[in-house]
């Protein structure tokens, strides 16, 4: 099965390169399509956090992982499945963060902590609810802490 999905916005923000490191400083403008009302996101800015799912349009077929890999192509690190790790050489290409809603004003939504480049299609845009987090704890391998100690920078 196949199925054609649209954007509905684009990320605009100084990021051009993609890089692993430094996202939570990281101010961005999620700027709506034409096509899009600006009553989508009516009663957005009462929520704190919102989840952005995006498109990694940038990462060609060919880099595509189906197997298991180091993350970050990392020796240090156990070879895990693409399923075992939030790499962008996904085979749907897919992304997704929770990002904190700075404000909504027309058609953009400013967020801070969205790891997407510049140009970034994103796909949909939900409400943060904490109905929805994890109920127990969250538990992850270390090896994944070790690699996402500098993701979000200081911030």
């Amino acid at each position: 099965m196949q199925f054609t999905i649209s954007p509905i916005a684009f990320v605009h923000n100084s990021r051009i390169n993609i890089e692993d490191d430094d996202w939570g400083s990281i101010i961005s403008t999620i700027q709506l399509e034409a096509s899009i009302s600006p009553t989508a996101i009516k009663g957005l800015d009462e929520f704190s956090h919102i989840e952005i799912i995006f498109y990694f349009d940038q990462v060609s077929d060919d880099k595509i992982q189906y197997e298991a890999r180091h993350p970050r192509n990392n020796k240090k690190f156990p070879e895990v499945g693409i399923f075992a790790q939030r790499g962008k050489n996904r085979p749907n290409k897919l992304g997704i963060t929770i990002v904190e809603l700075l404000q909504v004003k027309d058609n953009q939504i400013f967020v801070k902590g969205l790891d997407a480049i510049d140009g970034t299609p994103i796909i949909d845009i939900k409400p943060v609810m904490k109905e929805f987090l994890p109920k127990g704890e969250v538990i992850q391998p270390n090896w994944s802490i070790d690699m996402m100690e500098k993701y979000w920078g200081d911030s």
